[in-house]
């Protein structure tokens, strides 16, 4: 008797720039197992498919699986979960009716508590978190660019015994993810992980909205070049006081070498800002600033940056 288990299924919820790359290139190489829960573009999507433009070869997807609401799909393994935290309010409607009894959500956002909301819908026990290390924008209706990066850290936000039970599932998605020539790996220490993408998160989302400016610009003045530097040490210092988790000071200097040699870039909180749209400011620097203050460390850098998202608008409320 064949004991291999079934392909796994997947929706993709929130096809902006990172779910519509990663979800692309999982239909590209699974086909109909893989759909697109959409709503402002299910109808260009529906009757043209889906375009992502890249370095690593340009494709277009005449045909996707694509339904407006979650109970017009089928139910999947795996929920592909791409929205901006800004959006989780919405998860209690989203999640249930697209998963399988035992269906699994992979939390993709930024931030440092990002799979809370959605262990408060489906369960600690059917969350897994991962880390997106992408450059792309949404660039029209069903049209992606994908200018760098791609890889994906992924893990379980608990401690074992429930990080053993789910190394099966996270590792099915992993070689799938392998198949369509995405680099997915599996972490021991997603808390790690994510602190570690919080080094790069916080200064260069942050201050491209307090200060407008695109990634090579603030690389190539000195004061804010000076400005990225302290946020990130601090970032570390949080890490370490809040946590125990420790970074060691040569990441630093690697996400600053590898944002130089970055294309001019405009974050996600830049674009989010000039479209008018809520901003990822709690989950991006609120939690770890709050993190950092009840451990007792000391991130003035930090809370000025938060205070400075704060006082121009478009954040969130604080989740509870």
């Amino acid at each position: 008797m064949d004991s291999t288990p079934p392909p796994l299924t997947y929706a993709v919820v929130g096809t902006g720039a990172l779910g519509g790359y990663y979800g692309g290139r999982l239909t590209q190489a699974h086909g109909d197992r893989v759909g697109f829960l959409l709503r402002s573009d299910f109808e260009h999507v529906r009757r043209h498919g889906l375009r992502v433009d890249s370095p690593t070869g340009n494709f277009h997807l005449p045909r996707v699986t694509c339904f407006e609401s979650p109970a017009a799909g089928p139910r999947v393994d795996v929920a592909l979960l791409c929205l901006k935290t800004t959006g989780n309010t919405q998860l209690a409607t989203l999640l249930p009716p697209l998963l399988k009894p035992d269906g699994a959500v992979l939390v993709l956002q930024n931030g440092l508590e990002p799979e809370r909301d959605t262990a408060a819908v489906v369960g600690p026990n059917r969350t897994l978190g991962g880390l997106c290390f992408l450059c792309a924008n949404k660039v029209g209706p069903g049209h992606i660019r994908h200018l760098d990066y791609g890889q994906i850290r992924a893990g379980v936000a608990e401690p074992a015994p429930r990080a053993t039970d789910a190394r099966p599932r996270l590792d099915m998605i992993a070689a799938d993810f392998t198949a369509a020539g995405l680099d997915l790996r599996v972490m021991d220490d997603l808390r790690l992980a994510r602190w570690q993408k919080l080094v790069w998160n916080v200064p260069f989302n942050g201050l491209s909205v307090v200060l407008n400016q695109t990634t090579d610009v603030m690389m190539a003045d000195p004061v804010v070049r000076a400005r990225v530097v302290a946020l990130m040490h601090e970032v570390v210092a949080a890490a370490r006081a809040a946590e125990g988790k420790t970074i060691a000071p040569t990441f630093v200097q690697k996400m600053l070498d590898d944002t130089a040699k970055m294309p001019p870039y405009r974050t996600s909180m830049m674009l989010d800002a000039d479209a008018g749209r809520p901003l990822e400011i709690e989950s991006i620097v609120g939690d770890p600033v709050r993190a950092a203050i009840a451990a007792g460390c000391a991130v003035p850098e930090m809370a000025r940056l938060y205070e400075q998202l704060l006082s121009r608008g478009g954040g969130a409320a604080k989740s509870k």
